[in-house]
């Protein structure tokens, strides 16, 4: 393999909050490379990120993008990610295929928090990262104060390379930290070298030595420079920044204005003498990337195609891809380098290389594939988002119900952070998600891509129901018709039982009084019945013993006892003194420290009962509430979270208990149930 290739190829995602300007950024990079000879804009709908007609219709991204190009004998593949926390799957599933991102952001204090989360996952994986503050001419902050806000979400040490040079309120140039060079931007071409503003010499010194000394915290030498007062050579510097960058210890910091490439050729420079090379990035795999003998490959993701086609998005880790190559006993169905959704077809791609695989069917985003008969070890993958909101779904047209689990099955391998499942109680359709705009662009899909539109609506809380007191009763069946006739007779005793321990059924049959043959109808009914009890909803919690009853020679069957049963429990259980149950779940939420209060009011509003909160383990300045709170609360609990703490806060649940339901609220639920089932969310 060429070893050369491997040294001259860079994967890059471009990550960071909705509306920093990622897919305006990726439009730069490719006009400034030669890519594409002009440059769309997100409002014409013409760019070749967001090339999807669901994120073109909202104007945001909503899925990765990858684009491929070349500039200074350097191929790079650039990963456009959704920005938007409800598409963060995404750019989690892409992230663990780069060898380095880009996190861009915009020059405000007040909206850094939202990087805090990008930064934990990017630190936690060790992805290297630099950071791209666009939009300077929109600043509403002074530089220095953003810098010092961003290092409040960093765990790593932020290096700024290079000052801000400014006429008035405009952003005209930069001056590079490292060769205390400044330059003037020019619109179309690269920025001129121009004198040192005599007026900046004293800032630029103090940011310069900033990065100086916190590139001295990871070298010696430096240090001892810096002791002695000797001034590094520029090439040191250069050293230092990359080893550090590839490392994942400093933040190299950058700046610009990426819709008038202000600042893009510093930043595709810095990204091929700084970022790390394919093979360091295989290294800290461990894997080997000029292996020859064996191919290892990763998905990032899954597309469907509007002709069909499947593509799936695979990071080479090792050796070398060539079209028809059998993977996990699949054979690939051409190779092709992306560009938006345009494909162009290649014959070869080797390690380092992001490219799409047609028709790897049964292969799923995440999974590692190989060249080799044995089953290769999979890889490290992204972990899976916890299902925060929920859509009951109905296809408009019955006729198209059939086809919809496959439709939805294919959602889901393009999307793994959806998940979908019919509701055991409640029989409904339920489509899980991320938030009420990943969930809207789930039906888009369904509708434009499978032809199947939909109805929607809350789920339904799947309430249950037990009862309080103890009673008898009988049940008699007794049919006559022109031959056999039916006739079944059972005596019940109906019991409460503790909370959790569900229904038994017993008999204390004498004498034969019903034959041990009918026993099992009579269990049967009162099964049946306790599906649906007095107030709607499944009984749970309850004992049932036989204890009398009688039988006819000819007439009685299981049947007949069945139907006895049923009578029986009808005419008992409304003297039980029947209660609504609700569901409780057990939540965790997360959130910066400075809305811990908010959370608490939240939970509160929404009958919710707070065990205690703690620091957040691994998390800067942020605490977990602890929380039990009704199901029936819980729908849009996620829109007003992220409303409260700047789009950033989360939380996992899972059932914990049945628990009554105020006599207030069992009213307002029976009154507007119907059929027995009130609205909520439920799973």
């Amino acid at each position: 393999m060429n070893k050369k290739a491997l040294e001259n190829t860079r994967n890059v995602a471009i990550v960071g909050p909705y509306s920093g300007g990622k897919t305006t950024l990726l439009e730069s990079l490719l006009f400034v490379t030669g890519s594409i000879s002009r440059k769309g804009s997100i409002k014409e709908g013409n760019t070749v990120g967001d090339s999807a007609a669901e994120a073109r219709t909202r104007q945001m991204s909503v899925e990765v993008s990858a684009a491929s190009t070349k500039y200074n004998d350097i191929n790079f593949t650039f990963l456009d990610c959704p920005g938007s926390i409800e598409f963060a799957q995404e750019t989690y599933n892409a992230l663990v295929g780069a060898g380095a991102a880009i996190v861009v952001c915009e020059p405000v204090v007040d909206r850094v928090l939202t990087l805090a989360p990008l930064f934990k996952f990017l630190d936690d994986w060790e992805i290297p990262h630099l950071v791209l503050i666009n939009k300077m001419d929109k600043s509403k902050n002074g530089y220095m104060e953003v810098l010092h806000a961003l290092q409040e979400v960093s765990s790593r040490p932020l290096v700024p390379q290079q000052y801000p040079i400014r006429q008035g309120q405009d952003l005209v140039g930069y001056i590079d930290l490292v060769t205390e060079q400044a330059y003037h931007y020019h619109s179309g071409s690269p920025a001129d070298p121009v004198p040192l503003p005599s007026h900046l010499q004293e800032e630029e010194k103090i940011a310069r030595d900033e990065m100086l000394e916190t590139l001295a915290d990871f070298d010696d030498h430096l240090l001892e420079e810096l002791i002695e007062e000797v001034e590094p050579p520029k090439e040191e510097i250069l050293k230092d920044l990359k080893q550090d960058l590839s490392a994942d210890l400093i933040v190299p910091v950058f700046l610009g204005i990426a819709d008038r490439d202000y600042g893009i050729r510093p930043l595709l420079d810095a990204l091929i003498k700084e970022a790390p090379a394919p093979a360091l990035t295989s290294h800290r795999r461990g894997l080997k990337p000029q292996a020859e003998e064996e191919t290892i490959a990763q998905v990032l993701k899954t597309f469907f195609t509007p002709q069909g086609g499947r593509l799936s998005l695979v990071r080479v880790w090792q050796g070398k891809l060539t079209d028809g190559m059998v993977l996990n006993g699949v054979r690939a169905g051409g190779i092709y380098q992306m560009k938006g959704q345009q494909q162009e077809y290649t014959n070869l791609a080797l390690g380092g290389d992001i490219v799409a695989i047609g028709r790897l069917d049964g292969i799923q985003t995440g999974d590692t594939i190989s060249n080799f008969d044995k089953k290769v070890k999979q890889l490290p993958k992204a972990q899976q988002l916890e299902p925060l909101y929920a859509l009951a779904l109905a296809a408009e047209n019955r006729k198209d119900e059939v086809k919809l689990s496959g439709a939805l099955t294919k959602l889901i391998e393009e999307d793994p952070s959806l998940s979908w499942e019919q509701h055991g109680d409640t029989k409904e359709v339920i489509l899980w998600g991320q938030g009420e705009i990943h969930l809207q662009v789930a039906l888009d899909r369904l509708r434009r891509k499978y032809n199947l539109p939909m109805t929607t609506h809350l789920p339904q809380v799947p309430y249950k129901e037990t009862i309080r007191q103890t009673t008898s009763s009988h049940g008699r069946y007794k049919h006559q018709t022109g031959g056999h006739g039916a006739y079944g007779d059972v005596y019940l005793d109906i019991k409460p039982r503790s909370r959790g321990e569900g229904f038994s059924f017993h008999e204390t049959i004498v004498g034969g009084v019903v034959p041990k043959q009918y026993i099992p109808g009579v269990e049967v009914g009162v099964r049946e019945y306790l599906q649906h009890g007095p107030l709607g909803f499944p009984v749970v919690d309850v004992d049932v013993t036989l204890t009398n009853g009688s039988y006819h020679s000819v007439d009685s069957s299981e049947q007949a006892f069945k139907q006895a049963a049923r009578i029986a429990m009808s005419e008992g259980m409304p003297q039980c003194k029947p209660v609504l149950l609700e569901p409780i779940l057990s939540i965790k939420v997360s959130a910066p420290s400075e809305f811990t209060s908010k959370v608490l009011q939240l939970i509160s509003g929404r009958r919710g009962q707070i065990l205690g909160y703690e620091t957040l383990d691994g998390w800067k300045g942020w605490d977990r509430t602890f929380a039990h709170l009704p199901q029936a609360e819980m729908h849009d609990f996620i829109v007003e979270l992220r409303s409260l703490t700047l789009g950033v806060g989360f939380f996992i649940w899972q059932y914990d208990r049945l628990q009554e339901v105020p006599e207030k609220l069992t009213a307002k639920v029976l009154g507007t149930s119907g059929n027995g089932n009130g609205n909520g969310n439920g799973r």
